[in-house]
């Protein structure tokens, strides 16, 4: 059983010292922790208890203002005392089992919980209006790293207090504290959710008119929206349209927030509705069109790449001037607004003939070309978004391959073959050996800008992947007399090719595609002569004898009656 409560002095004065402050938090605690012994009517009791944790938090919050100062603070904590000697009565009588009646002590209690609820809210606008300010209030301490749960319900509820009943910069501060811990420890999201009234107190927050409230609250829903045990409370809170009004009217650090807790809440594609629902999606199109904060511009992209996988919301994001928008932000020089925006120009277009279209008349193509540009201030991650973009929206369409070539796509991938990172070098080749086999046009094109010599420099590289795609671009390159010429004029290419037959470790689909091109420039009779006169026949004669078949077909190719004897005298030397 919990310890009695003592009786307190009922002639207390209303002019009576602080010391009366310290008098009625030690009432309280002690009420509270009595309570715990009550075994009946629990639920009232529980409401009861609530209400004593909100005045017992708020009186420590104002536990070093001289409440001398003020008549009317003075004759609250009064108020306070009596009441708790009241209510010990109850709970005494309840504990004891001594009452009348249950009818008439539910009554009671009821009236007792109402009372208290007068008194909490009695505190909390003497607070408001200026008796409690930052000056005054007593600073709990944060408590250490290996804090037990009560020290950090403690203090969450002591922020809670000073969110409810400060004045605006004790609110804000408070906020401040929230955030550094939320943020740094994610047991406190937990006592958080735990303590309750704070996610109703953020969301409330959001929609003040102090703007540096709404800016905090806001950054603290951006933390604790990233946490699944907070996501549904925040939406049972109603946080939605709040965010909503604040990415409307908010300053640019209170959108930023807005946005980024969109972003986390909007990852469960159940909250797309009620974004949409509430005039989201065309606030946060405003936002990327408008192109004023870049830190903004990639939440709210990320938003809306959440949003764009419901198929009506993304035909609406396109009669609202999606395509347009994002095509305008692929041009920015903001790497994430680059990014963010060109990956979602490819899930809006990708497997959508019209829209495809729609992007091919409003710049589109030349937009993600442009992002390939040495000239142009973009990143490697940029560039690779940019590249596979292409693949997927150019590729299976003659037109756009055509206006890709028109744009100068060839020449800002050779660039990006010659000088790119590593990644973008792969992707750079990838793209190179799929638009080698479009059409003659455009092997013409290529062999004449030079990627003969890429192609060829790639064969020897680390990546078996890489090796093949080299091997296959080049094969189909030299199926083009042009360019067949071109590769000739370096003997050194002949032997190179040669030499790669014999490379440990080459796999079957390599070795296909070296002979195919070896075939290719046996079309030619300075073409058989320089295969022959390389040193390296052995290696071709090797893999014919292991029965490789498009080995045999190159050295009967290279059989004819000008060259048998040559090749006699070289096999059998």
């Amino acid at each position: 059983m919990g310890r009695a409560l003592p009786r307190q002095d009922q002639n207390l004065t209303e002019t009576s010292s602080k010391s009366n402050l310290r008098q009625a938090v030690e009432a309280i605690s002690s009420l509270i922790t009595y309570s715990y012994a009550v075994k009946v009517f629990a639920a009232k009791w529980q409401l009861i208890r609530n209400k004593l944790e909100e005045l017992n938090s708020g009186l420590i919050a104002i536990e070093n203002c001289d409440s001398s100062q003020n008549p009317i603070l003075s004759g609250l904590i009064f108020a306070i005392v009596v009441s708790s000697n009241d209510c010990y009565d109850l709970a005494r009588r309840c504990v004891d089992l001594s009452y009348s009646g249950k009818l008439l002590m539910q009554s009671d209690l009821d009236v007792m919980a109402a009372k208290f609820d007068r008194l909490v809210k009695n505190l909390s606008g003497i607070c408001t209006a200026g008796i409690l300010t930052h000056g005054f209030a007593i600073v709990v301490s944060r408590p250490g790293a290996n804090a037990c749960k009560d020290d950090m319900r403690f203090y969450i509820r002591d922020l809670l207090t000073r969110m409810k009943i400060g004045d605006t910069e004790m609110k804000r501060q408070a906020l401040v504290n929230l955030l550094e811990v939320v943020a740094a420890d994610e047991k406190y999201v937990k006592v958080a959710v735990e303590v309750g009234a704070i996610v109703n107190l953020l969301v409330s927050f959001l929609d003040y008119m102090e703007k540096e409230i709404q800016e905090e609250a806001a950054k603290v829903v951006a933390v604790i929206s990233g946490f699944d045990s907070c996501k549904s409370v925040l939406i049972g809170a109603g946080v939605i349209g709040p965010l909503i009004r604040v990415l409307e009217s908010g300053t640019e650090l209170s959108k930023e927030g807005a946005a980024r807790g969109l972003k986390k809440l909007t990852e469960n594609s159940d909250n797309a509705w009620s974004v949409s629902a509430h005039g989201g999606v065309t606030a946060l199109l405003r936002i990327c069109n408008s192109g004023d904060s870049t830190e903004l511009i990639g939440p709210a992209c990320g938003v809306l790449r959440n949003l764009v996988g419901v198929e009506e919301i993304k035909r609406f994001m396109i009669e609202e001037g999606a395509v347009s928008t994002f095509i305008k932000l692929a041009k920015s020089n903001d790497e994430a607004a680059q990014i963010s925006s060109v990956e979602l120009l490819q899930i809006i277009a990708s497997g959508d003939e019209s829209v495809r279209q729609l992007l091919v008349r409003q710049g589109g193509i030349r937009a993600l070309v442009q992002l390939l540009d040495p000239r142009h201030p973009s990143t490697s991650k940029s560039r690779e978004t940019a590249l596979r973009a292409i693949e997927i929206l150019c590729f299976s369409s003659t037109s756009c391959i055509s206006m890709l070539m028109n744009c100068g796509f060839t020449d800002q991938l050779l660039f990006l073959l010659r000088n790119g990172d590593v990644s973008v070098q792969e992707l750079a080749l990838k793209m190179a050996s799929r638009l080698s086999g479009t059409s003659e046009e455009a092997k013409k094109a290529m062999g004449e800008a030079g990627f003969l010599p890429e192609f060829i420099r790639f064969l020897n590289a680390k990546s078996i992947q890489i090796r093949e795609m080299a091997a296959e671009a080049l094969s189909s390159m030299v199926l083009v007399p042009k360019n067949r010429r071109r590769l000739l004029q370096d003997d050194r290419h002949i032997g190179f090719l040669l030499q790669l037959l014999d490379q440990e470790g080459a796999s079957l689909g390599y070795r296909r595609f070296l002979i195919s091109i070896l075939m290719s420039l046996t079309r030619s009779n300075s073409g058989r002569r320089k295969i022959v006169n390389s040193g390296y026949l052995k290696n071709i004669k090797k893999l014919a004898e292991a029965e490789v078949s498009d080995a045999k077909r190159l050295v009967r190719k290279l059989s004819t009656n000008r060259f048998r004897s040559m090749l006699s005298g070289i096999w059998h030397s």
